[in-house]
């Protein structure tokens, strides 16, 4: 468990846990998009070091943040592999067959791994520091002009909610599975692709039973106690817009005014 970084909420009483859910979800967004109008290392260590200090604010053990990008980093290393190897531009360092590294390629190779841990930085930062049913809350806010449309905010939003709430108690139950099938003589890291594929379905199985199981439950549990949708409802946890939030806010438009300074 202390590996699962999705849907884990890190208890907390720092400036960055205070802040509205609304707040952090907006600039979590913004942040990824302005991170597109980078395009030099002094723009790039202007969001680094604004990343950073909000890790730093958070109080939260920057190991967790490694955690989230450990997954990815197959990923993150094939796609600068390519960026590396096919983009042309500059002095070339190496070449054979198609394969070229070139000045310009190495350099889009960086900003692209720069750009990936970035953004996972600021979205763990967000999943870690908001609770998952504010989260929900916030996303159903944003969501709400689009009733207009008939769109169903409520149901995406509870959607949502359960499905981050359930993420750590499915990852518990598969650790109690694979404990039961290691207990009976399954092992998961022995053989070739395919036989460990195959080991994976005494897991699989069991663990897709009892989420059916989980959800019927949870099925009935609402019905016995009268839930209808969002018509009408009441909230329970109600979201105010403080002062830190507006400040908040302006920190990002100065942060992008900066950007785009150091990018022209």
């Amino acid at each position: 468990m202390n590996k699962l970084i999705l849907g884990r909420y890190i208890p907390g009483d720092s400036l960055i846990h205070r802040l509205d859910p609304r707040t952090k979800l907006l600039t979590s967004f913004y942040f990824i998009a302005i991170i597109f109008f980078a395009n030099n290392w002094q723009s790039y260590l202007l969001l680094g070091v604004f990343t950073l200090l909000c890790v730093y604010l958070s109080k939260i053990d920057f190991g967790f943040f490694l955690r989230g990008v450990r997954p990815l980093i197959w990923l993150i290393l094939f796609t600068v592999a390519l960026q590396i190897l096919f983009t042309n531009g500059g002095q070339v360092y190496w070449q054979w067959g198609i394969f070229r590294m070139t000045e310009y390629g190495v350099q889009n190779g960086i900003f692209i791994f720069c750009r990936f841990v970035l953004i996972i930085f600021m979205s763990t930062l967000l999943t870690l520091t908001t609770p998952p049913l504010e989260l929900s809350d916030a996303i159903e806010f944003i969501l709400r002009p689009l009733k207009a449309v008939r769109f169903p905010v409520h149901e995406i939003s509870l959607m949502l909610s359960i499905a981050l709430r359930f993420v750590p108690t499915l990852m518990d139950e598969t650790e109690k599975i694979m404990n039961a099938q290691r207990a009976r003589g399954v092992d998961f890291g022995e053989g070739n692709l395919i036989q460990k594929m195959k080991a994976v379905i005494p897991l699989l199985i069991p663990l897709f039973v009892s989420s059916f199981n989980r959800a019927d439950d949870l099925a009935t549990a609402m019905e016995a106690r009268g839930y209808q949708g969002g018509e009408g409802r009441s909230k329970y946890r109600i979201l105010h817009w403080h002062k830190k939030d507006t400040v908040s806010i302006a920190i990002y438009a100065v942060l992008t005014i900066a950007l785009i300074y150091l990018r022209a």
